[in-house]
């Protein structure tokens, strides 16, 4: 039980820091220069981190999966994109929306939906707080604007 929220802490600090880096870097015209140089920075990292962990097979892994690869990396193309539009549009404290869309579209759109993963009472109820956070949250935002 604890592994998971660990393993869940340790990407949310990852984001975190990626929204902190944005945050503090010079205001570009162009959406996609900030992405580009973190990207390539966390593309090296994953480099060194996969020749490292060198093992058996890993280009067959990468001729056999490159259309779920290409996903992944549209996946990535298409959040980061909104991350930089969404955190220097309006903010780091808009990432409650990221997140809470985030846990409606993966968690039941991908895990539910897709794959058929089982939903028990109490991930359903967190599932309509999910929708009723976005609410407030929209709602609480308007008053304040």
């Amino acid at each position: 039980m604890w592994k998971p929220l660990a393993i869940a802490f340790m990407a949310a600090c990852g984001n975190a820091l990626f929204v902190y880096g944005q945050k503090i870097a010079g205001h570009s015209p162009n959406p996609f220069l900030y992405m580009l140089g973190a990207v390539a920075c966390g593309w090296g990292l994953f480099l060194i981190a996969a020749l490292a962990w060198q093992s058996p097979g890993n280009l067959s892994y990468l001729s056999d999966n490159a259309a779920s690869l290409a996903i992944g990396g549209l996946g990535f193309f298409v959040t980061f994109l909104g991350f930089y539009l969404l955190y220097s549009g309006y903010g780091a404290s808009q990432y409650t929306l990221y997140a809470t869309f985030s846990i409606l579209t993966t968690s039941l759109g991908i895990g539910v939906f897709v794959f058929r993963e089982n939903l028990n009472i109490y991930q359903m109820v967190a599932m309509v707080l999910a929708v009723a956070s976005i609410a407030l949250w929209t709602y609480g935002r308007s008053q304040t604007a």
